[in-house]
């Protein structure tokens, strides 16, 4: 969900859904709304009023008496998530080359930022800079309903991004080569080699997170 106000509510949401929802530390837990008001600088009042959208989106679980808790996303979630990113992102990566439209130089220039950090070993850092790549190409698919609903998977991308690099000592360098080999297949214009390397790419992520 896109927010452009500058409310206290709005403020609150984008700063949970981006900030604390990320966070594998938060899994498991309850959020505790007065520190997410003293981050934010507002009430408590609009931290709530987030709450209760971000629960409409099934990121958190409202719970009587105990607040807004952040339930473990179970092993058939995280497959169902990868398998709808590799169903966006392929329709993408073909509707983008064949409108002549892939982002390939865009992309390319996100996988250099990344490999321009990795040595630094900033987890959050590295995945933000995933879902960017990912977003490049998905937005020129030029399908805005599509666009909107793998936006609202963008905070559990990289909550399991930073999840996938923790499991895997050499996650850093294979994202890096799984991202190379789709920026080759756009560059290429072969949609093939383009899905081909999205759907592995997404597959290893999946089998990472599955191997916790």
């Amino acid at each position: 969900m896109q927010l452009g106000g500058d409310s206290g509510r709005d403020r609150a949401y984008q700063y949970l859904r981006g900030t604390v929802l990320s966070d594998p530390a938060v899994s498991g837990t309850f959020i505790n709304e007065q520190v997410v008001a003293t981050e934010v600088g507002i009430s408590r009042t609009p931290v709530r009023e987030a709450l209760l959208m971000l629960a409409a989106e099934d990121l958190v679980q409202l719970v009587p008496h105990r607040g807004a808790f952040v339930a473990p996303l179970p092993g058939r979630e995280i497959a169902e998530l990868m398998q709808a990113r590799g169903v966006i992102e392929c329709w993408a990566a073909s509707t983008s080359l064949a409108a002549d439209a892939a982002p390939v130089e865009a992309m390319n220039g996100v996988l250099e930022q990344q490999r321009t950090i990795v040595a630094r070993g900033d987890a959050k850092a590295f995945i933000e800079l995933d879902s960017q790549f990912h977003a490049l190409l998905v937005e020129a698919g030029g399908n805005s309903v599509l666009g909107r609903l793998y936006d609202n998977l963008r905070s559990k991308h990289v909550l399991l991004g930073v999840v996938a690099l923790q499991r895997s000592a050499t996650r850093r360098q294979d994202v890096l080569a799984e991202h190379q080999a789709i920026v080759d297949g756009l560059a290429a214009g072969d949609p093939a080699a383009a899905e081909k390397a999205i759907l592995s790419h997404l597959g290893t992520t999946g089998s990472v997170l599955m191997q916790g």
